[in-house]
C-alpha cells in the first residue's frame, strides 16, 4: 500500500502531501514518513500545512523524517516517589528535602501508592497492557543535580506496554479538514525525577535545588510513528489533555510538570533510517513543532551538502528559532543498568488473582482502577457533536483550553439561547479576551452567570448585538454590575415602540433625500442587501444603536414599496 509521504517544493517553497511505494521500518512497525522535495543547496524554510501533491522534477531528492518521543510528566502527589517530602512548586530552594531525597547513607526508598495507581490509571487510559509483575532498576550516570549518582527506574520490566494514543492534525487551510492518526506507545515506566541546577553566570557557578529530586514521573516513550513537528505536537497536547482528565498529571509545561525529549532522523524512502539526533527538554507543543521541523531541516541541508549526521543531543534556542548542539552520543553512554536492591518486585492484582483477605490498603487492584477511570477527551468531543450539533474544531478549542469547557458548560445550564450562540460568544469573544489580556479563564472577571444573563437578553431581544457586546466590554472592566444594570445605565435596550420606530425612518429618509433617491426599488425587492444597508445604518445611528436591524429593515423595505 502506498503510503503518505511530504515532499519539498521548490516553487512556492512548501510542504506538499504525496504517496509513495512501499516504506522503510522503524522497530516493530512501519514509518509513515513525510518526505521533501528540495534541490541541492537550497535554504531551509518553516513547515507550511499540507496541500495536494505535485509531480517531482529531475535533480530533486525524496527524505523521510522520522520522529520519536520521550515525554516525562509529573505525578500529580502530595508526596514525592519514595520519600515523604511534599511536593510544591516554586517552594523556597532546598526546602523540600528528605534524607533520601539529598542521598544520605542508610536511608530507603518507600514506594508511594499513589503514584503507582496513576501509573496504572494513565497506562489503562492509553490502551496499554499493565504487567502485574514490574521492576525497578538504578540507571547510573553522574550529574550535580542528582546526589545518589543513580536514577531509579523502570527499565527492564516497566509497569505498562504496548499502548497506542490517537491524536487529530490538520491537514488542510481550514480547521475542518482534520484526519485522525495514531501512535502506538511502546511503554510507560515509573522513574525519579532529578535536581534542578541553577546557573550564575556573572559570579561562574552553578547552584543546587533538590526540591525536585525525587519527586515521581511518568516515562511514557512513543514509537517513531510521527514524520513532522505538527503531528508531535498534536500528540503531546492529546497527551496532556489525557493526563489532566485522569488527574494523574497537571501536565502544566510552562512549570515543567510535562517535559519533552525529541528523536529525529531523516533517510531516503525505502532506505535505512538515518542517524537521529535528539532535542531534550521540550517543555511547549509549539516549540516542539518548531524545534522538530528546523531539525528535520537542517539534516537535510546536511546531507544534500555532503555532511554527516552526528549522533548527538541537542537543545533549542526558541529565540533563535533554531537547535543547538550540546553533547555528543557517538560513544554509547554506558549507564550501568541493575536491579535496584532495595525495592521488591512490584506485583499488582486483577479481581481474579486478588489474594483472599488481603489488605485493600496494601493490595492495588487493575480492575477497581479500571472503574473508576472519567470520561476521556476524545470521548467528550464526540459528545459535544452529538449533543449541541458542534463542530469538530469546536469541541477541539473547548477541551484545548483549560476550564473553557466547565465554562461554557456553566453557561448553558443558565441561558435560553441556542448551543450554537453560546458556543460563538465563548469561542469568539470570551477566549477573544481572554488572549488579549493573557488571563486564564478562572482568572476572567466576567462569570458564566454574567454571561447566562447577557445572552438571555439577547435572545429575547432585548438589546441588539452590537449593545451586547458593549455590554459585555462593560462587564470585563466593571466587575460586580450585571448586565442588566449595564443596560439599565447605558440605556441599551431595543426600541420597543414601533411607531416611535417608524417616525424615526420616516425622518431619516426625508433628511437624506441623496441615499433615499439612489436606492433602486427593484433592487431592494430583489432582496439585494447592499440596496438598503446604508439607510439602515443611518436609522441606527439615529436610534443610538437601540433598533433591531431587522425591524428596521422591513420597514424601510415597505416604505420603499410604497
Amino acid at each position: 500500500m502506498a503510503a503518505p509521504v511530504l515532499r519539498w517544493s521548490c516553487v512556492g517553497k512548501r510542504w506538499v502531501l504525496a504517496c509513495i511505494d512501499g516504506g522503510s521500518r522503524h522497530g516493530r512497525g512501519a514509518a509513515i514518513g513525510f518526505t521533501s522535495r528540495r534541490k541541492r543547496g537550497q535554504s531551509s524554510v518553516a513547515q507550511q500545512p499540507l496541500i495536494t501533491a505535485q509531480k517531482s522534477r529531475k535533480g530533486e531528492h525524496e527524505w523521510a523524517a522520522v520522529v520519536g518521543l520521550e515525554i516525562h510528566a509529573q505525578i500529580s502527589s502530595n508526596s514525592k516517589l519514595f520519600s515523604g517530602s511534599q511536593v510544591h512548586f516554586a517552594a523556597p530552594p532546598n526546602s523540600l528535602v528528605s534524607f533520601f531525597d539529598a542521598s544520605l547513607p542508610g536511608t530507603l526508598p518507600v514506594l508511594n501508592r499513589r503514584c503507582v495507581e496513576a501509573a496504572v490509571m494513565t497506562g489503562l487510559a492509553l490502551n496499554c497492557r499493565i504487567n502485574k509483575k514490574s521492576l525497578f532498576d538504578r540507571k547510573h550516570y553522574f550529574y550535580a543535580d542528582l546526589p545518589a549518582g543513580y536514577q531509579i527506574t523502570q527499565q527492564r520490566l516497566p509497569i505498562a506496554v504496548n499502548g497506542s494514543l490517537a491524536y487529530s492534525v490538520c491537514v488542510g487551510k481550514k480547521p475542518s479538514q482534520v484526519s485522525t492518526k495514531t501512535v502506538r506507545i511502546k511503554q510507560i515506566q515509573l522513574e525519579q525525577d532529578s535536581g534542578k541546577s541553577l546557573h550564575d553566570e556573572p559570579r561562574s557557578q552553578t547552584l543546587i535545588d533538590l526540591n525536585r529530586a525525587g519527586v515521581g514521573l511518568l516515562e511514557v516513550v512513543l514509537e517513531p510513528d510521527m514524520s513532522c513537528g505538527e503531528e508531535a505536537a498534536s500528540a503531546v497536547r492529546e497527551l496532556q489533555l489525557i493526563l489532566q482528565a485522569l488527574g494523574t498529571s497537571q501536565a502544566n509545561m510552562a512549570e515543567g510538570q510535562l517535559r519533552v525529549d525529541a528523536n529525529i532522523s531523516v533517510h531516503h524512502p525505502g532506505e535505512p533510517l538515518g542517524v537521529r539526533t535528539e532535542v531534550k527538554n521540550l517543555n511547549s507543543a509549539r516549540f516542539l513543532a518548531k524545534a522538530i521541523d528546523f531539525e528535520i531541516e537542517r539534516q537535510i541541508h546536511e546531507l544534500e551538502n555532503g555532511r554527516k549526521i552526528l549522533n548527538e543531543t541537542r537543545s533549542f534556542d526558541y529565540k533563535l528559532g533554531c537547535t543547538m548542539p550540546m553533547r555528543d552520543k557517538e560513544g554509547k553512554q554506558d549507564y550501568r543498568f541493575m536491579p535496584e536492591p532495595n525495592l521488591p518486585p512490584l506485583l499488582l492484582h486483577d479481581t481474579a488473582s486478588l489474594p483472599p483477605g488481603a489488605d485493600p490498603q496494601q493490595v492495588i487492584n487493575i480492575d477497581w482502577i479500571r472503574e473508576q477511570l472519567p470520561e476521556l477527551p476524545s470521548e467528550t468531543r464526540e459528545k459535544l457533536i452529538q449533543q449541541y450539533g458542534m463542530l469538530p474544531e469546536h469541541s477541539f478549542a473547548l477541551l484545548n483550553e483549560v476550564g473553557l469547557l466547565e465554562f461554557f458548560q456553566n453557561v448553558i445550564k443558565e441561558t435560553r439561547a441556542e448551543p450554537k450562540k453560546v458556543t460563538s460568544w465563548v469561542l469568539n469573544i470570551f477566549l477573544g479576551f481572554l488572549k488579549q489580556q493573557n488571563l486564564t479563564v478562572n482568572e476572567s472577571p466576567v462569570t458564566p452567570s454574567a454571561l447566562a444573563e447577557l445572552l438571555n437578553l439577547l435572545d429575547r431581544k432585548a438589546i441588539s448585538s452590537s449593545a451586547a457586546k458593549q455590554v459585555f466590554e462593560e462587564l470585563w472592566r466593571s466587575k460586580g454590575k450585571t448586565p442588566s444594570q449595564i443596560v439599565s445605565e447605558k440605556k441599551l435596550e431595543l426600541m420597543q415602540d414601533q411607531e416611535a420606530l417608524e417616525r424615526v425612518c420616516h425622518t431619516v429618509m426625508e433628511g437624506h433625500p441623496q441615499v433615499f433617491l439612489s436606492l433602486k426599488v427593484m433592487d431592494v425587492k430583489r432582496g439585494n442587501p447592499r440596496a438598503i444597508n446604508k439607510l439602515i445604518g443611518l436609522v441606527r445611528k439615529a436610534t443610538l444603536n437601540r433598533a433591531d436591524p431587522t425591524v428596521i429593515k422591513k420597514i424601510l423595505e415597505r416604505k420603499l414599496s410604497s
